[in-house]
């Protein structure tokens, strides 16, 4: 099976700020974001850690005082679920409650630098893992293990700038899905579409549609050229 089908679904302003707080028109926008989401058929959706901590929760790693060393092999709880959360987690810092975020099934992304304690904890809690990397995330490799493992094969990417600036970078987004809030934010130092570094390549892209929204919301698809 070939990776999934990525569209990075956002709803940033008119210059491309995506932090909504100060917005008169957040509650309106984020209505017609879900409402727009659900329309994909999506089977999964995925996020940073900071993005995912507020779903997480906040349960205690308690500590090994024995047993043996935790091989670093991915761990499945179930590859059954009709939609999954997915979290990049490099360094395991997310402490999970649950397994489920609603009926979504929570699969977790690290490296293998995360310490046994933490890999414990994961499987306790029947939070599946992915390895994507020693020390940092391939990408591509993590598309192509959640295809075959989860049979997952259209995904959303609804990040902040960094996770998807790094998806730009990589080439992993097949898709924008932009629901363009009439605000013209003009703030300094806060999160943009995409943030990342000035070696990434302009990606080139070609419309889809333009669909005009309640409250001056306007729906824009875009696919990335190849």
């Amino acid at each position: 099976m070939t990776r999934p089908h990525v569209i990075c679904h956002m709803g940033p302003s008119v210059d491309g700020r995506i932090v909504t707080g100060r917005w008169s028109v957040s509650r309106a926008l984020s209505a017609a974001y879900e409402e727009t989401a659900a329309t994909f058929g999506a089977d999964a959706w995925i996020i940073g850690r900071v993005s995912m901590e507020p779903y997480a929760g906040n349960a205690e790693v308690p500590g090994r005082d024995h047993g043996e060393p935790i091989p670093r092999v991915d761990f499945i709880d179930r590859d059954d679920a009709d939609s999954y959360a997915i979290a990049i987690d490099p360094s395991g810092k997310l402490r999970w409650e649950s397994n489920m975020i609603d009926e979504e099934h929570v699969i977790t992304i690290l490296t293998e630098s995360v310490d046994d304690d933490y890999l414990a904890f994961l499987q306790s809690k029947g939070v599946s893992y992915l390895f994507g990397g020693r020390e940092r995330i391939d990408l591509p490799m993590v598309l192509q293990k959640l295809a075959d493992t989860f049979d997952i094969q259209t995904l959303l990417l609804e990040g902040g700038g960094n996770i998807n600036g790094t998806f730009l970078e990589a080439d992993c987004i097949d898709e924008l899905s932009l629901l363009i809030a009439p605000v013209a934010d003009g703030a300094t130092n806060v999160a943009t579409l995409f943030d990342a570094g000035e070696s990434t390549p302009a990606r080139p892209l070609e419309l889809i549609s333009v669909e005009q929204r309640e409250d001056s919301i306007v729906w824009i698809r875009y696919k990335v050229k190849r």
